[in-house]
This record gives structure tokens, C-alpha cells and sequence, in this order.
């Protein structure tokens, strides 16, 4: 079985230590998952047959190189955590089971939006009404928030076991920040959901506000990254003892 080398450079840099080293059987499920997901979003399984249709399926390599980016990031928010925790408790596997469920959910509305907008220049499908696509935008919009609410709730069960699990102070502190990412990240889906059920009109904004994740993670990440200064200086996550009480 694989194992992740300790002391890698990723782990040094990260004031959590990682207390996964091994591949387990419901992260090499994840991982069989992930993959038949991105499976889901290649263009056509068929070889083209001439120029015309080699170049009509080189224009969908543009949306599925984002749809794949952002399944990706999905997929390496996962592998973090359970190198982190290493947690395989029934409500880690059951909120795991879930979060793939929403993957795979995730798939078919994630390409259709990108595929649309990329290359037809909107959803321009013959059976898609205008009315329609509030629905396809809970869809995906609903679908990413899940997604993201489930990586705010890992952290929040890793934080209830922080005793069984040793957690230092600077560990507890960087789980908190983790959990308020992940939070920010779910209360922007849901930010679109609420636009999307204002109308059609309200579809472009709807779309627009997903540029909010990077400033906001980056003001959060900024004001905890000076507290945590404050408090523990430059001192990494082994040098930092475990807490009798946290507070953070």
C-alpha cells in the first residue's frame, strides 16, 4: 500500500501534522470516485473520424480543463483533511460518503453550464427554457454549497475529537481556520442560490459572486494568520504544547 513519506515538504509547511500516512479503503474509494467523475466530463469517449470533429471536440477541452480544475480542488480539500486526521470513524465515513454522493451530482450540471457559456456563448440547448435555468443554477449552486458545508462539518467533528486525536494549540487554531474557509466557501453557494431565486435576470450576478471566494478567504487568512502570530509567534504546530482549555 502507498504511503505518504513523513517530514515531506507540504507537511513541514502546514501547522497541522499529519497523522494519515496511509492509503485507506474509503480514501481509495474517494479516489475511484474522483475518477469516474472526471470520466463523467470528457468530451466523447469516440475518436474523431476527420478534421471537423476532431476540432469540434478540441473546443470542449477549454470548459473540461476548468470543470476538471474544480474537481481537483475537491478532491485535494479531501486528500488534506484525511492526511491531517487520518480519521476514519463512522461519521468521517458517513460525511465522506455523502460529499462523493455530491461529487458525482455535482458532474452533469458543472459541465453543462461551462459547456454552454464556453462554447455556445450561453445555454442555448433547444429544451432549455429561460425559466429553466434558475433550476439548472440551485442545482449547481446547491450542489457546491453541500459540498463545501460537508468539509465545514469534517472540521467541526475533528475539532469535537480533538482530545482523542492530541491536538495542539496551534493545530486547534488551524482547524478553526480551515472550518471558517470551507464556511465562507458553502455561504457563497448559498449567496447564489438566494440571487438565482430572484429571476432570470438575476443569473449573471448569480454567477458573478462565486469572484467573491478568493478576497474573502484571503482578508479571513490574513486576520488569522496575525493572530496567530500574536499568540504563538513562528512556532510550528510539534513545538506548540496540547491545550488544557482552547479559546481561539
Amino acid at each position: 500500500m502507498r504511503k505518504y513519506k513523513e517530514g515531506s515538504k507540504k507537511e513541514k509547511k502546514d501547522r497541522i501534522k499529519w497523522r494519515g500516512h496511509e492509503i485507506v479503503r474509503i480514501e481509495a474509494f474517494s479516489d475511484a470516485v474522483f475518477a469516474f467523475a472526471v470520466t463523467l466530463l470528457i468530451v466523447s469517449l469516440e475518436v474523431p473520424k476527420n478534421v471537423t470533429e476532431l476540432l469540434n471536440s478540441m473546443k470542449g477541452f477549454i470548459p473540461f480543463g476548468i470543470c476538471f480544475a474544480l474537481l481537483f480542488q475537491i478532491w485535494y480539500a479531501q486528500n488534506i483533511f484525511f492526511r491531517r486526521f487520518g480519521v476514519h470513524d463512522i461519521y468521517s465515513v458517513v460525511l465522506n460518503a455523502i460529499l462523493i454522493f455530491f461529487v458525482l451530482m455535482y458532474v452533469y450540471p458543472l459541465k453543462f453550464l461551462f459547456t454552454g457559456w464556453l462554447i455556445g456563448g450561453g445555454i442555448t440547448y433547444d429544451d432549455t427554457k429561460p425559466a429553466d435555468l434558475i433550476h439548472i443554477f440551485y442545482i449547481y449552486s446547491g450542489g457546491f454549497m453541500c459540498i463545501y458545508l460537508i468539509f465545514t462539518l469534517l472540521y467541526l467533528h475533528v475539532l469535537r475529537i480533538r482530545d482523542e486525536l492530541v491536538l495542539t494549540a496551534a493545530e486547534i487554531f488551524e482547524t478553526k481556520t480551515s472550518m471558517y474557509q470551507n464556511l465562507i466557501i458553502a455561504g457563497v453557494g448559498l449567496l447564489s442560490v438566494i440571487i438565482s431565486s430572484f429571476g432570470v435576470a438575476y443569473l449573471g450576478w448569480a454567477a458573478f459572486i462565486y469572484i467573491l471566494i478568493g478576497p474573502s478567504i484571503s482578508i479571513m487568512h490574513g486576520k488569522r494568520n496575525k493572530i496567530y502570530k500574536r499568540v504563538h509567534g513562528e512556532k510550528t504546530a510539534k513545538e506548540i504544547p496540547v491545550p488544557v482549555e482552547e479559546n481561539i
